[in-house]
């Protein structure tokens, strides 16, 4: 709830203006399986219908792109070309930049300069662009929280964007495993929303499989989403609240139990 409130809200605003005085910046934080990927994607076929295959729709995955730590100043200068090219091909350019809990100190500080309040950075104007971070930092610090609410008796759905977001933003700050470890992103307040993805319950994680066979163009058997639902693995392990590993096993899963629906048919 909290993911679809701030993200609507600030894609909305921000698609609206005709003349923004910078990017819009998303950092989307949360444990595996809690919704990042999907949200960006959303996010990235809203500018671009095409989505990921759109050529103005461009996702840097950390160990795949930068892979090496002491290469870290030839991404900087690589990562800044690509960015400009792309930027001065196409203003509405949405930038994905996945793992940043594994991306190398000091890498992502090479964009700064085209985050910031600038009219234009040697001639091009990237203040029509998107950047999207997508980490599991902060990951903990959210479950944490979520499970604060659960033992005090209030619903997951009571936690509001205030309770978080100052936390999450430090957490990240001072994490070492970030990718955002003291950036200046942060220092200079260039990120404009840190949105934390909440754990899962077990009623999002039927809600996953039902969409899952849907996609797969099957009948949704609800004996099928309940079995796959209780599968998954739930913290804490007495009371099974949240899933640790959110929707992500859910394929592989719903997989088995469509294989034994169909050998029992």
């Amino acid at each position: 709830h909290l993911a679809k409130e701030v993200v609507l809200r600030a894609v909305t605003g921000f698609s609206n203006n005709p003349s923004p005085k910078k990017p819009l910046t998303l950092s989307l934080h949360g444990w595996a399986g809690t919704g990042k990927n999907f949200l960006s994607q959303l996010l990235a076929r809203h500018v671009h219908p095409a989505g990921l295959r759109s050529k103005f729709v461009h996702l840097f995955l950390a160990t795949l792109h930068f892979p090496h730590p002491h290469r870290v100043p030839l991404y900087q200068e690589q990562l800044q070309n690509w960015i400009r090219g792309n930027v001065s091909a196409c203003a509405h350019s949405v930038f994905i930049f996945d793992e940043m809990d594994k991306m190398h100190q000091g890498l992502i500080d090479a964009i700064k300069p085209f985050l910031d309040y600038y009219e234009q950075v040697d001639g091009v104007s990237y203040r029509k662009a998107i950047f999207i971070f997508l980490s599991n930092a902060g990951g903990d610090l959210i479950n944490k929280a979520a499970l604060d609410f659960w033992t005090s008796g209030k619903r997951r759905e009571d936690i509001q964007l205030k309770d978080l977001e100052p936390m999450l933003s430090v957490g990240v700050f001072n994490n070492k495993n970030s990718g955002l470890w003291h950036s200046s992103l942060i220092d200079r307040n260039l990120i404009d929303y840190f949105v934390p993805l909440l754990p899962l319950e077990h009623k999002h994680v039927k809600m996953c499989v039902r969409a899952e066979m849907i996609a797969r163009g099957h009948k949704v058997d609800e004996n099928i989403v309940q079995a796959v639902a209780d599968e998954m693995t739930y913290f804490p392990k007495e009371a099974r609240i949240y899933s640790d590993k959110g929707c992500k096993t859910v394929q592989a899963k719903l997989d088995i139990h469509e294989d034994i629906a169909k050998a029992m048919d």
